[in-house]
């Protein structure tokens, strides 16, 4: 019964430090504004790929240094990087600055106070975060979530109380921001930005595009993320204790106009990336290979968005460039995380409609096929979109509150995963254990 579920969720030990940090509200953040000269705006941490390492990323209005104080307790080492002009591509042609400084050296596990910005151009407020553990036996957690705008971030408020608490080792943000970035000369990617602060500058915030994000070839995005691979990396992997986390642009299928080269780099890229994960010795280490895409494959909703169609082109292709669910099923995806659609559905184990479900007794213990999370509800300002009347055998269950995902990676058999309402009051409304004993290509006999 949803009333009596009970999670199994445990975070890390809160984020404590002598910092005073002010919850920014959910509701829209005021794009009236420039962001001032060179005080660090928008600051925001991503993994940048081993325990060791941590990427901060901040914006300015004016032109400064790059620099992170930071150190055990105190602020006793400096770090310098490098910053890029930024140009929207509206009206103004507003300009800004976006800072990127590598931390290196980090010991795994501990807790680090950092600042961002400059002696000329200003400080930022002290933020904490602890540095990735070390190998793969831990157990990290994940919020993961997609569409959220700079109005209506109804989840907003509940993820930046988990995330301060240290709930979470990474946030997952699978497309769609601000609704939109580029929206008045990118005023609202601005706001956008710092309303997300108080999650995205304690622990990594990883993400994946969205069409929303569209405008001038996905400028807004790729300049003001930092994704491990690459500034402007649209696709990129990392290993995180027994997994191997994949994020990839869906939407090289849909902006054609940008070029057609993307979609064959991405799927020889994704190929290479899943033929090393998947080698013997690589998935014995990590067994669980996890996806984030914004556009799912499958979906329910009557909204007539690609997922709805039955050859949709994220699963089936474009104009004779292959879509990715065989290459998915081919090398043993355990986990496919999606959003873009306002609501929450959980499929059962699913390849080419067909459902695989480990037994009728126990669907998600040693499935036969990949399962799919949409998660796409944590609140924008397009509201919820609706259903069709009668949910198809692959839909185990759908929903329409706001709210968004969290699983922990128990181990290299375990994962537990569950669904949080923030209309209900944080309630999980949905949870599944996913149990495999073994990890590796998926066989339909």
């Amino acid at each position: 019964m949803i009333g009596r579920m009970r999670s199994v969720f445990s975070g890390r030990a809160a984020i404590t430090a002598v910092v005073f940090v002010a919850v920014v509200s959910a509701s829209p953040v005021s794009v009236e504004r420039d962001i001032y000269g060179g005080w660090p705006q928008q600051v925001h941490l991503s993994y940048a790929g081993s325990a060791s390492e941590m990427m901060v990323t901040w914006s300015t209005s004016n032109k400064t240094d790059s620099v992170v104080e930071y150190g055990e307790g105190g602020l006793a080492k400096t770090a310098k990087g490098s910053s890029v002009e930024f140009e929207d591509g509206g009206d103004e042609h507003r300009v800004q600055y976006i800072h990127r400084v590598r931390l290196t050296g980090l010991t795994p596990g501990h807790t680090y106070t950092y600042h961002c910005g400059s002696m000329e151009g200003g400080w930022s407020d002290l933020y904490v975060f602890t540095a990735m553990k070390d190998g793969t036996d831990w157990s990290p957690s994940f919020a993961a979530f997609g569409d959220m705008g700079n109005e209506n971030a109804q989840s907003l408020s509940r993820l930046q109380g988990e995330t301060q608490r240290g709930m979470y080792d990474f946030i997952l943000h699978v497309g769609d921001f601000a609704y939109d970035m580029d929206s008045e000369n990118a005023r609202v990617g601005d706001a956008f930005m710092n309303q997300i602060q108080s999650i995205a500058a304690y622990v990594p915030y990883m993400t994946c595009v969205g069409n929303h994000e569209n405008a001038y070839n996905f400028s807004n995005y790729v300049s003001r993320f930092s994704m491990p691979g690459g500034v402007q990396s649209l696709f990129y992997s990392f290993n995180v204790g027994p997994a191997h986390i994949i994020g990839f642009s869906t939407e090289v299928y849909f902006y054609i106009q940008y070029g057609l080269k993307q979609m064959t780099e991405q799927y020889k890229w994704l190929e290479q990336d899943l033929m090393e994960a998947a080698k013997p010795e690589n998935r014995k280490q990590r067994p669980w290979i996890i996806t984030m895409g914004h556009r799912p494959m499958y979906c329910s909703n009557n909204d007539h968005d690609d997922c709805t169609r039955h050859e949709s082109v994220v699963r089936k292709g474009h104009i004779g460039y292959p879509g990715v669910e065989d290459l998915f099923y081919k090398y043993g995806v355990d986990l496919e995380i999606w959003a873009h659609e306002h609501t929450y559905e959980r499929l059962w184990p699913v390849y080419d409609y067909k459902v695989y479900n480990g037994s009728l007794a126990a669907p998600y213990t040693n499935p036969k096929a990949p399962v799919h999370i949409i998660t796409g509800s944590a609140g924008c300002r397009e509201r919820h979109d609706g259903w069709i009347p009668n949910p198809p055998a692959w839909s185990a269950l759908r929903n329409s509150d706001y709210g968004y995902t969290r699983f922990k990676l128990h181990n290299s058999t375990h994962l537990y995963l569950e669904q949080v309402s923030d209309d209900k009051d944080g309630q999980v409304i949905d949870s599944i254990w996913v149990i495999k004993d073994q990890h590796g290509p998926y066989s339909r006999t």
